[in-house]
């Protein structure tokens, strides 16, 4: 299935992704800002029937979707019986009516102990792992508060393959003793070893992280955002040389093999999230759930489900949402189509664009804008620079 194809599929109101999120965690690592927890001991099934039990009270509020992606993601999923996610995959496969493509990615660790459960978790129904390799690098893993190995990392790699037709993993780079040459030849490395999907993050200074205050106390520093962004754009060319381009700002792929479940995302579908933490979109509405496992679980026996919050969103928010989200696709964003699904006169600043595009920052195709290679490095300054900012100003006389 192509891209295309799968930017027509997302545009279906009776499509639907689905978030499940495991809070939990072997040990919190120190750039993490995700809603993760380290608990001396967790009962499976508890948790088994609360995610179920969360899941149904979404499944009733969306009759009727056709399922095209679930994820697992945490905290650390692979640590889930694969009982309990097949449990999950049956419910969900239960209550709405699968696609025949349906994408069912769960995210892995690479130590041993999870490893080794890969096979039955291909067996309850995952169809493509996503595995926090993060380096290559045994001093950098230590670094990066990471419990695996090198050699780990590759062994998990190769037990995956052998069980997941559709492979990723995540590489974190442009950390405090990264140079050209060794990202370099990471990322060769990377790029070397057969999967069709990469998502390279740079280190980021997360707010209320461990890496946040030892910065602070000046235990080390950041890298020079200026080699950060030559690193971002070494990145750019070697995937691309590779046949592998970017398709988001941090996500790489085959044609074909992009995260359908990220995809939903970025192109403002509406998707169901359950469990801790966890954000969902759904019926234009914003929806959360506490983070707290514990206070997860009063909700849950107090409502029938563990949301924390559920507010409806404005036009205005919803198309500056559908906006900021879309301009990190490779793709870009129809700005027109935008507008006319939120009932509003405009979402971009049309002068300021072009602009953009006589500077090199944004292309336009007459429908489409979309970011350079030159502006995906600035994304946050252009979105500040293009969105239109007064929503009484956009509203369409009805």
């Amino acid at each position: 299935m192509t891209l295309a194809t799968l930017s027509a599929d997302a545009k279906g109101a009776d499509t639907l992704a689905l978030y499940v999120h495991w809070p939990f965690c072997v040990s919190k690592c120190p750039y993490c800002d995700f809603n993760s927890h380290v608990r001396d001991t967790v009962d499976e099934e508890t948790w088994r029937n609360a995610l179920l039990e969360d899941l149904a009270h979404e499944a009733r509020l969306l009759p009727g979707r056709t399922l095209t992606s679930i994820f697992f993601g945490g905290g650390t999923p692979s640590l889930m019986a694969p009982a309990t996610v097949e449990a999950l995959i049956a419910a969900a496969t239960t209550h709405w009516a699968p696609a025949d493509w349906l994408e069912i990615t769960l995210e892995a660790n690479p130590n041993s102990v999870e490893a080794s459960r890969f096979a039955d978790l291909a067996r309850a129904g995952v169809n493509r792992l996503s595995i926090g390799l993060q380096s290559f690098d045994d001093a950098a893993l230590h670094f990066l508060g990471r419990a695996h190995s090198a050699r780990e990392g590759f062994r998990a790699l190769e037990i995956a393959q052998k069980n997941f037709r559709r492979v990723s993993f995540d590489l974190i780079y442009a950390l405090p003793m990264d140079s050209e040459a060794s990202w370099s030849a990471s990322l060769a490395q990377a790029l070397s070893l057969g999967t069709s999907h990469l998502s390279l993050y740079q280190l980021t200074i997360e707010p209320g992280t461990r890496f946040a205050t030892m910065v602070s106390s000046r235990q080390f520093e950041p890298l020079d955002p200026d080699f950060a962004a030559n690193l971002y754009e070494l990145t750019d060319a070697m995937t691309s040389a590779s046949g592998m381009p970017c398709y988001e700002i941090s996500n790489y792929a085959r044609p074909g093999q992009e995260s359908r479940h990220n995809l939903t995302y970025w192109r403002y579908g509406d998707y169901a999230g359950v469990g801790p933490g966890a954000h969902g979109r759904r019926l234009g509405m914003r929806t959360v759930r506490h983070r707290k496992p514990e206070n997860f679980l009063s909700a849950l026996a107090r409502n029938g489900h563990g949301m924390v919050e559920e507010a409806p969103l404005s036009p205005f928010e919803a198309a500056d949402e559908a906006l900021v989200m879309g301009l990190r696709l490779r793709e870009g964003v129809d700005p027109a189509a935008i507008a006319e699904r939120f009932g509003l006169a405009s979402v971009v600043d049309r002068q300021r664009v072009e602009r953009l595009v006589a500077s090199g920052h944004l292309k336009h195709d007459g429908t489409r804008i979309a970011l350079t290679a030159r502006g995906r490095l600035l994304l946050d300054h252009i979105l500040g620079e293009i969105a239109a900012v007064e929503p009484r100003a956009l509203a369409v006389a009805s």
